[in-house]
């Protein structure tokens, strides 16, 4: 699995941070390492911290928050997925499918108004 920030995708100034380049085993560790840390031990998830996420030109870290914000940076390098256990939870529930199968279809983790969209994409396509 690899993680990586692509800049300016849209002529909206958005962009995105992408978590690509896996299979239904990674998707099944990385739903359980949320479980676990986030949601369970309401401890945060630093990704530099994990085995099996390959950073590439940036590092995400999970943290429970009072309201959903999205991912947020100040420095385009170490971003930060604020969200209330509600929101993790609805990430849990749109990362499911991906632990069924391998497929090739792509998410985003979340619907925030926010100019960093989260895309989940085995393909790393979207």
């Amino acid at each position: 699995m690899k993680l990586d920030f692509i800049d300016n995708v849209n002529e909206f100034d958005e962009s995105v941070v992408r978590l690509y380049d896996f299979d239904k085993s990674q998707a099944i560790q990385l739903r359980d390492l949320i479980i676990q840390t986030v949601i369970l031990k309401k401890q945060r998830l630093d990704f530099s911290n994990v085995d099996f996420i390959e950073p590439r030109n940036c590092n995400l870290i999970f943290g429970l928050f009072k309201t959903d914000e999205g991912i947020l940076s100040s420095d385009k390098q170490t971003f930060y997925c604020a969200l209330t256990p509600d929101g993790y939870t609805n990430m849990l529930k749109l990362i499911e499918p991906f632990c069924l199968k391998d497929t090739k279809g792509y998410q985003y983790l979340y619907d925030i108004d926010n100019p960093i969209d989260f895309l989940f994409s085995p393909a790393g396509t979207w």
